[in-house]
This record gives C-alpha cells, sequence and structure tokens, in this order.
C-alpha cells in the first residue's frame, strides 16, 4: 500500500500537468503514476518530472543503455516501481527483454556490450557500489569511450535516477 496516495487524474491542474501526462505517456518513465504522486508539491512535480524526461529521453548518449542503466539501479535501489517500468522509446529502439536482463547481468564478460556500454554500466554500478574506485583513472577511461558533456550527461542521469528511485522506494510504490 502506498504511503503517499496519487492525485486522481481529473484532479490534477490541466496547464501545469496535461503536457507532461502526454511524455509520459509517450516514453512511459517516468509514468503518470509519478506524476499523480508529486502533484502534492506541483512546483516540484513539474520540475522533477522535467529533470526526469530531459535526462533519459534526450541528449547525445544511447537511449536504450541509459534504459538499461535505470532498470539496473532499480535492481541496485530495490525499487519494484521504477524497475517494473519500460520506456517505449527503447523498445521501439529495438530493446529486448534479454538484453535488460543481461545489463542487469554479469555484463562485464557479455560480448553483446561494447567496451564503451561497458564502462557506462560499470559507472552505475560503482556510483553506489564503491564510489572510491569512480576516480580520475577511472574517468581517463571513460573519456576513451564518451565526450565530457556525455559522461557529465551519464553522471546526471546516474545520480538523478538513483535517487528518485530510492525516494519513490520509500513512498512504498508500486505498479
Amino acid at each position: 500500500m502506498a504511503i503517499i496516495e496519487p492525485v486522481p487524474l481529473g484532479e490534477l491542474d490541466k496547464d501545469k500537468f496535461q503536457t507532461r501526462l502526454e511524455l509520459a505517456q509517450y516514453l512511459m518513465v517516468p509514468d503518470a503514476l509519478f506524476i499523480q504522486i508529486m502533484a502534492h508539491a506541483p512546483g516540484y512535480g513539474e520540475a522533477l518530472f522535467d529533470a526526469m524526461y530531459q535526462s533519459h529521453a534526450i541528449g547525445n548518449v544511447d537511449h536504450s543503455l541509459k534504459e538499461i542503466i535505470r532498470i539496473r539501479l532499480s535492481t541496485i535501489s530495490k525499487d519494484s516501481y521504477f524497475g517494473t517500468l519500460r520506456s517505449k522509446k527503447a523498445i521501439d529502439l529495438g530493446l529486448t527483454e534479454a538484453r535488460i536482463e543481461a545489463g542487469c547481468g554479469n555484463f562485464e564478460i557479455d560480448k553483446q556490450f561494447s567496451n564503451a556500454e561497458k564502462w557506462a554500466l560499470t559507472y552505475a554500478q560503482l556510483m553506489y557500489t564503491e564510489p572510491t574506485k569512480v576516480n580520475t583513472a577511472f574517468y581517463n577511461l571513460g573519456k576513451t569511450f564518451y565526450s565530457e558533456p556525455e559522461i557529465m550527461e551519464l553522471g546526471a542521469f546516474i545520480a538523478f535516477h538513483y535517487g528518485m528511485q530510492i525516494f519513490m522506494r520509500t513512498l512504498k510504490m508500486a505498479l
């Protein structure tokens, strides 16, 4: 049972949330339920949705890779809400459940992932399990695969989504 009940869709401020609800339906991460929960604090709800959408759906890092990372993070954070969501955009791009499972598993030895993808998946893992290993040498290796703006995109994406997953887990949100 959720600790905070969602604001019913009919009670949402259409001026603030209609476009965001349409974007949520298009991407599916975050979904309408996230908006309904965050609508209790409308300004925060708008800003958080916009940041989640921006970090996930827009940018120069491959969206499907970010989707695998997002789901891997939900495993680390033990968040069943975000862990069950799937990006419609990533699915439309060809991302399969098998590839997601591989990215959430022993990706380091999986030949379907490039060295760049393995670095990004490792980045997501280490940031929360062994942050001291995310050091100059680690970033220098990352620069062989990604530009500095892309590394910043990945880092911000990882930090933001993991944090939101922890928050939603505390609210006992589940689909």
